[in-house]
């Protein structure tokens, strides 16, 4: 097996690590590193990036396994239990939906680093704008969650459908919006992120299982598994951040990122692919 391979596989899964649960998008990460990597073919690159989003998620699962054990063990009853179980069914079927009508032709618009930098810039600016205008808190934690605002926080997680928005960044910066805490919004977009995570990196596997061969099978794993521990890794960070930190650094972080991007392409350093 092609040791350059496995190392640009663990570059990969680490950059999906750090980034899937950061409102910083880390689908346009993986297509801006990818792109420098010249990793894998383009159909199963894809693939591959959607494969490691499960490590990711696998990390929130293992973090959390006390709270989502606590859940289930809760949900046969009325209370915050059932309550908080229902709200991310409710969140999770607005992306579902539109992903299943629309990934495709969305991938074939949208799914390119210029396309990817413009849109962390513009999210840059409205993660600032989000945290100049005044925060007034009205769900404190998970548990305080209506139905209604779960539903809510679903319908700003399709706008990460647009590439380079970030999951995480639409569901934290609209839950705040909402009035959900800096923490309550956080967390709520990890266990948001299990079933849309587990389902779009299981349905593009089946979707796309004929352009998978057994000597991919080292490729995968490592990046599952580097994405596994640098998620986790940067979950306890995030969670620890926001206690006494904004997200302001994160918005800066986007602009200056998707500005690189555009000024290498205009003076012809990088050939991103367009």
């Amino acid at each position: 097996m092609d040791p350059i391979l496995l190392f640009h596989s663990l570059i990969m899964g680490l950059v999906e690590g750090i980034t899937e649960f950061l409102p910083i998008s880390s689908t346009g990460h993986l297509i801006l590193t990818g792109d420098l990597l010249n990793f894998l073919s383009k159909e199963k690159r894809d693939v591959y990036e959607i494969f490691i989003q499960l490590g990711a998620m696998l990390a929130v699962v293992w973090e959390y396994r006390h709270k989502i054990s606590h859940t289930f063990a809760g949900a046969g009853q009325p209370g915050s239990a059932r309550n908080l179980l229902l709200g991310i069914v409710i969140a999770f079927i607005p992306a579902a939906i539109l992903g299943k009508l629309f990934s495709e032709q969305i991938k074939a618009v949208l799914f390119n680093p210029l396309a990817v930098a413009v849109a962390f810039i513009v999210g840059g600016l409205i993660i600032l704008w989000a945290e100049k205008r005044e925060h007034q808190i009205m769900v404190e934690t998970v548990d305080d969650l209506s139905l209604k605002d779960a539903l809510k926080v679903g319908l700003c997680q399709c706008l990460a459908l647009i590439p380079g928005t970030s999951r995480s960044g639409a569901t934290i910066i609209g839950g705040m919006f909402l009035g959900l805490s800096r923490k309550a919004a956080t967390e709520f977009s990890f266990f948001l992120g299990i079933p849309t995570l587990g389902a779009a990196s299981l349905y593009s596997l089946l979707k796309h299982r004929h352009v998978l061969d057994s000597a991919d099978i080292g490729v995968f794993a490592v990046g599952f598994v580097a994405s596994f521990i640098f998620a986790f890794i940067a979950i306890r960070a995030l969670i620890r951040f926001i206690s006494t930190h904004t997200f302001v650094v994160f918005a800066w972080y986007r602009i200056a990122f998707g500005l690189i991007v555009l000024a290498t392409w205009q003076l012809g350093w990088v050939s991103w692919a367009v």
